[in-house]
């Protein structure tokens, strides 16, 4: 099927709807950043292309043609639990009316929708009933489902909610409910849509295989930050989930694994490439307070309570062996299903600072592939 790629940002919508077999007519995204990172990853010569969708007429939008898929993550900041959930009341909250009027004119057999889980208990409900109305009144029936990507073959535990649009009088069969991708994939579809995209292989000591997620959750074991608080402290283990990749001020979360023969006798401020099995059993993090020279197993966060008298906080250093360092973008990028190709792309053209955000930003590309999938199926 033909779709059209609203609030597209890097591409993560395209990347699985086109790994299902469907066709990008054009695309719309306001971000210059973004915009060049979805370009570098993707042809567009010949495509329609839109930058501020406030700004593109309703004869521009006529001028598209045939559409079967208006697919859109439209901005969730508005209904975020960590932003302020001004829903309708943010200018970002209205733009999904502008994906209604896209729909009022091009008249799609499917309307393609992701936010935050948060959208579904907004303001009581009363957000997300005013979405169905708009919807109910522009002719689709509309059925939703919360996934978590973690479920899709990444170690990422990143809940969002997807709305399927359905044009009444147009056929097609629900897409929802359905599990995770050991379900909906065949293995050769997995092969190339999940392994490749989280494994890396070194000549030298270093593992590699296919993330086993199923039934982790993110096991936070530190905090850098001196007050021992605040998320761009915190430092997970490298071997389980990631928690929701957010902007993060353009950084990368933390992650603290021993280190791999291939670095051993040097230190280096970013560690080889993560993989499940960089973990060795019956290991922990040790920390020593310089203050005493006295060693501790790992507690709560990374920092405590110093003992000279001086500081309200102690000094510590990882013990040898393991080092806390931040993911890279090439891995934030893994996390949302991204192959390496693309971001090999992406790298010349965005900075790190850019890439971080981009990931943050982006839908997880392996249950986009899985939605749409049986958006095909349906036929």
């Amino acid at each position: 099927m033909k779709f059209l790629d609203l609030f597209a940002g890097i591409g993560g919508f395209r990347l699985g709807m086109e790994a299902a077999g469907h066709e990008c007519v054009g695309f719309c995204e306001i971000d210059k950043f973004a915009r060049s990172s979805y370009k570098a990853i993707h042809d567009t010569e010949g495509e329609v292309e839109f930058h501020d969708i406030t700004r593109v007429t309703d004869e521009s939008v006529r001028g598209i043609g045939r559409v079967d898929v208006i697919c859109g993550g439209f901005p969730c900041q508005a209904f975020s639990i960590a932003g302020k959930r001004a829903g309708f009341e943010d200018t970002r909250g209205t733009l999904f009316f502008e994906i209604a009027r896209f729909a009022s004119i091009l008249r799609p057999k499917y309307l393609f929708l992701e936010n935050v889980t948060g959208l579904l208990n907004h303001d009581n409900g009363n957000t997300f009933e005013t979405i169905l109305g708009a919807l109910d009144e522009l002719g689709y029936d509309a059925e939703w489902q919360v996934f978590n990507s973690k479920n899709f073959g990444v170690p990422q535990n990143r809940e969002r909610v997807f709305i399927i649009g359905h044009l009444r009088g147009a056929g097609g069969r629900a897409i929802f409910p359905f599990g995770g991708v050991d379900e909906e994939v065949s293995q050769s579809e997995r092969h190339e849509i999940t392994t490749s995209t989280l494994t890396t292989r070194y000549p030298e000591s270093q593992g590699a295989g296919s993330y086993v997620v199923e039934g982790r959750k993110p096991k936070k074991v530190g905090n850098t930050n001196p007050s021992g608080r605040g998320i761009n402290g915190e430092v997970y283990h490298v071997n389980g989930l990631i928690p929701t990749l957010t902007t993060n001020k353009g950084e990368g979360p933390k992650i603290i694994q021993r280190s791999h023969g291939f670095n051993k006798g040097g230190e280096y401020e970013v560690v080889p490439t993560l993989t499940s099995n960089s973990w060795h059993e019956n290991n922990h993090l040790k920390i020593y307070d310089l203050h005493n020279k006295r060693q501790k197993d790992m507690v709560g966060t990374l920092t405590a309570s110093g003992h000279d008298g001086n500081t309200k906080t102690g000094t510590f250093a990882v013990d040898n062996g393991y080092q806390i360092r931040k993911l890279t973008p090439r891995e934030c990028w893994r996390l949302q299903g991204f192959p390496d190709w693309a971001f090999d792309r992406v790298a010349e053209v965005n900075s790190n600072s850019q890439l971080y955000k981009q990931a943050g930003n982006s839908v997880t590309v392996n249950v986009i592939a899985a939605i749409a999938k049986r958006l095909g199926d349906s036929i």
